[in-house]
């Protein structure tokens, strides 16, 4: 083996190897190219998962942990990628997760479609500014056309079935498609139980998504309240309590410890009584003056020790311990009640209020949960998942997360556009005529971009097992014979290509941001022409 660099030695005599750290260098069209072909990569990798029809990866971490998902920005995230431009794509698919929370694969897909449709611009000739420029005219008028071919509905919480549609739209894709209705009316119930529609606004902070494995899917609620993954500190504890008095401390709930700079010296059996006798007779003044507020239940954020629990038991006051600080909060939020930091300060108007509180057991292992229900504000929720094991459950909650987020997203804009590939097809067919209209060079930008929209369309149709070209071809002929903006590819074979029909519904907001910032994206790709990457070379 060889090396570049020189040889040194240590102090002990020692030979080791000074290297000199070379730099690798791509420019111009070779630099333009290899970044192409590492989002291209990417791209691939991802659109076998995208529709109904689409499949699964499984991630395997490098510890073990085995994930098995089909959402997009959560398979990008788990992707052990190194390539710059590569992680790009990654963060792409974050950015419309966090915005949207939809369409993270779709997004990737377009991405590196419009990156195959420019190198090939780039092949004929044509310099990568203007392609990214055309890009660019192309998507606004792009987008000028999705807002021409959009519906909107009435969002009312008498008339839900709009709502249920799109959330079922979203949760198609998903694991939980078998127990698709069920999940979209918790999604779109949750989301109403918390959204305030004058203002438009959705606090996602009171939606709290719990899981358990063991159950099965169908077994998921929604609970007009809190679910704590706790039980009462004492078996013998009631299992149900009803007209609830809660107090929710913050402070360690046991008597004053010796702090440990100061040395306390116990030289008798008395003194080791009397100290103990002060400690039982301090916790039971605590205790008392728990009780004389009215709480017949306390809820802790610290733990406290076995003769305290026992105390707390003869004493007949229910206690739970170690309550995380979410949940804590979550629980003052729905029962109106006060987070009290320091024990003195407790007083009756602090305590929260619940009509129901009760234990909950699963399976043969007895797994216990507590269930705060009735509380006195009803917007705070909990969606609780079961299924058969932590993969399913884990898939289940990210499945509902892209749910909320497009119930949300509904709620503060309205208008919605038809699935199934239709946008695209439709977007594409005007950016096309569009650059018959254009006499500059920026017209092959556009039916690139055009060719560029038909990649989710085409994805959508080979995932379902149908010939790709064959069904888009037919579509974008019934588009423009039938002047009809709601034929899709029908992925779920029901008969018919009107998604409108089909009620397979997604949100203009979330097309108009796949469009956008995949354009920013490839506009931002085809302005680096020098990379240098460091190497060493042996």
């Amino acid at each position: 083996m060889t090396a570049i660099g020189s040889l040194a030695f240590d102090e002990f005599g020692r030979p080791f190897f000074i290297l000199k750290e070379k730099q690798k260098r791509l420019t111009g069209v070779d630099a333009l190219k290899a970044h192409i072909t590492a989002a291209k990569s990417v791209a691939s990798t991802i659109s076998s998962s995208l529709g109904p029809k689409g499949l699964d990866k499984m991630m395997v971490s490098s510890d073990g942990d085995v994930t098995v998902t089909n959402d997009g920005a959560t398979i990008l995230k788990m992707m052990d990628v190194s390539n710059e431009i590569a992680k790009l794509m990654v963060q792409l698919s974050q950015s419309q997760d966090d915005e949207i929370g939809d369409g993270t694969t779709g997004v990737v897909v377009l991405a590196g479609a419009l990156l195959d449709h420019a190198e090939q611009l780039i092949d004929k000739g044509i310099h990568p500014i203007r392609i990214a420029d055309g890009f660019e005219m192309a998507a606004r008028y792009a987008l000028e056309h999705l807002e021409k071919i959009s519906d909107s509905f009435p969002i009312s919480k008498d008339n839900l079935e709009p709502l249920i549609q799109t959330a079922a739209t979203t949760l198609g894709s998903k694991i939980v498609n078998r127990c698709l209705r069920q999940f979209a009316e918790i999604a779109v119930n949750a989301v109403l139980a918390v959204a305030d529609l004058e203002r438009k606004d959705v606090d996602f902070e009171l939606i709290k998504v719990e899981g358990k494995q063991g159950g099965r899917l169908e077994d998921t609620v929604l609970v007009k309240g809190v679910i704590v993954d706790k039980d009462f500190s004492h078996p013998q504890m009631p299992k149900e309590l009803k007209d609830v008095k809660l107090a929710i401390l913050t402070c360690p709930f046991e008597p004053p410890k010796p702090k440990t700079k100061h040395k306390l010296d116990v030289t008798s059996v008395e003194d080791y009584r009397a100290l103990r006798k002060y400690e039982q007779d301090t916790f039971e003044e605590m205790v008392q003056r728990v009780k004389d507020t009215g709480a017949n239940l306390v809820i802790c954020q610290w733990g406290f020790d076995d003769e305290a629990n026992h105390l707390l038991l003869q004493k007949e006051l229910p206690a739970v311990r170690w309550v995380g600080g979410p949940e804590i909060e979550l629980i003052a939020i729905a029962t109106n009640g006060r987070i009290v930091p320091r024990f003195e300060e407790l007083t009756p108007e602090k305590l929260g209020s619940a009509g129901l509180v009760r234990e909950l057991s699963f399976g043969t292992t007895r797994d216990k949960m507590l269930v705060i229900e009735e509380c006195p504000n009803t917007r705070a929720v909990t969606i609780f998942i079961r299924g058969g094991n932590k993969m399913i459950v884990e898939e289940a909650k990210r499945s509902l997360h892209d749910a909320l987020c497009v119930c949300r997203n509904l709620i503060k804009d309205n208008r919605i556009v038809y699935g199934g590939g239709a946008a695209e097809i439709s977007c594409s067919i005007a950016v096309a005529e569009q650059a018959d209209r254009i006499s500059s060079l920026e017209q092959y930008a556009f039916r690139a971009f055009a060719d560029a929209l038909d990649s989710i369309p085409l994805a959508l149709a080979e995932n379902s097992g149908f010939a790709p070209i064959q069904t888009v071809t037919d579509l974008k002929a019934r588009h423009v014979a039938e002047k009809n903006p709601w034929l899709g590819v029908d992925c779920l074979n029901k008969g018919t290509s009107d998604m409108k029909a089909q009620n397979v519904i997604e949100t203009l907001a979330s097309k108009k941001q796949q469009i956008s910032l995949a354009t920013q994206l490839v506009k931002m790709i085809l302005k680096i022409d020098d990379v240098r990457t460091p190497q060493n070379d042996f």
